[in-house]
């Protein structure tokens, strides 16, 4: 019998460069992420979505190093990974149930696995009265939703969603918020969003970007720490994000 794979962090990123077309958008990045919620911050064109696809191994990093699971042959690690990008395809005519089984056969689940993993899946983001329901019929919110069940359907260890609360509403986030926290207990989950909030909610690490760079990586209550009153924002955490992002690479100046 196979020993199972043991590795220190389920994300490790050393000096990652990443381009979109010509441009530089990942800019010698280097960080680690283990179990537990964390939070992407930082403003348009800052990276995050570029960072957020290159950890999905849809794009492939033009310098430094990326490991994802122990693994730097990242192909191998992708059965692994659960993946909600900003827009995502899918079949209008499927059902809600048949779009996430069609993904869960993407990802080589074993077919015997598949009817109960679609059915929890589908349950987690509540949307089992709607399971049979073509996806063409679904409101926007009803659709991501549909887009996190996809991401999940196969238990990674490693899960990526970006931007996923937007089209939900108030109380959808809410419940989104309280499964962050379920699935962080047993998986490496990477959120990018601009709802500072979702944040402070549900992350137990914050990592911020601004032009490609990485300008911080702490706590919430780091981030919170780095701001004062005299900073922009409604709230402690909104605060420290203005004081950060006002010299990049000089975090907690002004």
């Amino acid at each position: 019998m196979t020993a199972p794979t043991t590795y220190a962090w389920e994300i490790e990123a050393r000096d990652l460069e990443v381009k979109a077309g010509r441009r530089k958008a990942v800019d010698g990045v280097t960080l680690t992420l283990g179990r537990g919620v964390h939070g992407l911050l930082g403003p348009n064109g800052a990276g995050k979505t570029t960072l957020i696809r290159a950890l999905a191994t849809v794009l492939k990093p033009s310098a430094g190093t990326l490991s994802l699971l122990g693994e730097q042959d990242l192909r191998r690690a992708r059965r692994k990974i659960g993946y909600l990008p900003q827009e995502f395809g899918h079949y209008r005519r499927f059902t809600v149930r048949e779009f996430v089984a069609y993904v869960a056969w993407l990802k080589e689940m074993p077919d015997r696995e598949i009817p109960a993993a679609v059915q929890r899946a589908v349950d987690r983001v509540g949307l089992a009265d709607r399971a049979d329901d073509r996806m063409r019929t679904l409101s926007g919110g009803m659709i991501r939703r549909a887009g996190i069940a996809q991401a999940i359907v196969n238990d990674p260890e490693v899960l990526l969603l970006d931007e996923p609360t937007v089209g939900l509403d108030p109380a959808q986030r809410l419940r989104f918020r309280e499964l962050l926290t379920e699935l962080g207990s047993d998986a490496c989950v990477v959120v990018s969003t601009h709802l500072v909030e979702d944040v402070a909610a549900a992350c137990t690490d914050v990592v911020l970007l601004s032009a490609g760079k990485l300008v911080f990586q702490g706590t919430p209550a780091q981030l919170a720490a780095a701001g004062t009153a005299e900073h922009p924002g409604d709230s402690p955490l909104e605060r420290g994000y203005s004081a950060l992002l006002a010299f990049p690479g000089r975090p907690g100046t002004w």
